[in-house]
Parts: structure tokens; C-alpha cells; sequence
């Protein structure tokens, strides 16, 4: 049987830690990636026997690779504090893949419950299991994603993500993100912001939620987490707006 290492990176996650930390217990070592936790996201990692390192970045590719290097096993599962592994899924992962694998990767289904636990319809397909061997790092400084060397399968078991809380925590995050989400963007000297652009890119984000995403099924929810995914593109390019005036009013 191979052995398997878990990484969760990590911040100020100490409502969500506790569960995601036991819903992975099945595995060899576990690494938890602190970022800069203000709260008790350490104190409970460790309790849980986790080994814990203080690594602070906004770059999760850097992230990523950095708990992949303190790993001593043949696997390496990536997983988030706002996500479990079910029993479906451990036993998927012990049976089929820790014991032979074709494969040198695997995409997870990812099923998303939003506020107060509504299931998402749109199911994602995320790489997040990765033999240590073939995984050769990641890029991108935020929508990260790593390069493999080798085969990509797909296991047929669901992860569970449980983000968007409530409202609260959404604009939290939000605000924190978008200041990230806008610099990358200004780095590659994003076209000026015009008065046009705002209305485009809220309504192509409310449409892919509602539309393509399916959250017009979800009812209420939907266009609740639709509208809110307007907001929160508008956010993102209000401050790109905010550092492309600056640039001009210091080019004078």
C-alpha cells in the first residue's frame, strides 16, 4: 500500500479546521500551511496532530509547492479548510488508487454547499490528488493550477466544499481577494476602465452563476449567490478602476 500526505492550506480558519483535519485522519502525515492565522487555527491543528508550518504568502501556487516539500509520502492530497473528504471518497482513494494507479493524478468531483448548506448544482472537476513524483509544481499566483507529468484520471467520489457561509464571511473575502484579483490584473496593463466595462462583467458573472452554473435551480440561493457574484466582480474592477487612476494622477 502507498502512503499519502494531506496539505491544507490555511488562515484564520478555526470554525472550519477542526472537521476538514478529521475528515482526513485516514491519511499518513497531514500538513497544515498556516498563512498568517490570527485566531486559534494553529493551537487546533496541532491538537489534532497535524504538523504545522507558518508560511505567509498571498501566492498559493508558492503556497502549494511549499507543503509539498515538507512531505515524506508516495501521495499527496490537497484539500481546504472549508472542504471534507466523505467516506465515499477515503475509501475510493484507500481501495482503487493508494494500491496501483495507472494514473499519476486524479480530478476530484467537487460538490459546493452555499449559505446554510444549499447544494450548488454545478459540479467542478478540480485536480487535487497528485503522486509526489509527477507533480512538478503550480502556477498562478491566486486560480492556481500544477503541472503534471503524466496520466490525469478521475475519481468518481465527491469532495465537499462548504464556502460562502453567510453574508458576512462572503464580503470578508471579497474584500480581501479583490485587492488581489485587481493587481494581477493591472500587472498585465488591463485595458482602462471605461463606464461600459462594469455592466459587462457583472452581467457575464450573474450569468454564468445563474445560467450557465445552473443557480436558477437552486431558487432563492441562487440569486442570491448570482447577484452576489455580480457584486463581487464589480469590487474587483472598481479597485483595478482605483489603480489605473492612481498610475495617471502620478504619470503628472
Amino acid at each position: 500500500m502507498k502512503t499519502i500526505s494531506a496539505i491544507v492550506i490555511a488562515k484564520n480558519e478555526e470554525k472550519m479546521i477542526k472537521e476538514c483535519l478529521a475528515s482526513i485522519s485516514f491519511c499518513n502525515e497531514i500538513i497544515v500551511v498556516d498563512s498568517g492565522s490570527e485566531d486559534k487555527t494553529l493551537e487546533i491543528a496541532e491538537k489534532m496532530g497535524a504538523k504545522v508550518f507558518e508560511y505567509k504568502s498571498q501566492d498559493f501556487s508558492d503556497l502549494r509547492s511549499f507543503g509539498a516539500s515538507k512531505t515524506t509520502t508516495d501521495w499527496i492530497l490537497y484539500v481546504d479548510a472549508d472542504e471534507r473528504v466523505p467516506l465515499r471518497l477515503k475509501e475510493e482513494i484507500e481501495s482503487k488508487i493508494l494500491k496501483e494507479s495507472i494514473f499519476d493524478a486524479y480530478k476530484v468531483k467537487r460538490k459546493n454547499f452555499y449559505l446554510g448548506n444549499y447544494e450548488w448544482p454545478y459540479v467542478e472537476k478540480i485536480e487535487r490528488l497528485f503522486k509526489k513524483e509527477s507533480l512538478r509544481g503550480w502556477k498562478g499566483r491566486l486560480h492556481e493550477s500544477p503541472i503534471v507529468d503524466g496520466k490525469i484520471g478521475e475519481i468518481e467520489n465527491f469532495l465537499t466544499h462548504y464556502t460562502h457561509e453567510d453574508l458576512s464571511y462572503m464580503v470578508e473575502k471579497t474584500l480581501e481577494w479583490s485587492k488581489v484579483e485587481a493587481e494581477l490584473r493591472f500587472e498585465v496593463n488591463h485595458p482602462s476602465m471605461t463606464w461600459w466595462r462594469f455592466p459587462r462583467v457583472m452581467l457575464s458573472a450573474f450569468i454564468n452563476s445563474y445560467i450557465v452554473q445552473g443557480g436558477w435551480k437552486a431558487g432563492t440561493v441562487g440569486v442570491v449567490e448570482s447577484i452576489y457574484q455580480a457584486f463581487s466582480i464589480f469590487i474587483t474592477y472598481a479597485r483595478l478602476w482605483e489603480l489605473q487612476n492612481e498610475k495617471i494622477k502620478n504619470a503628472k
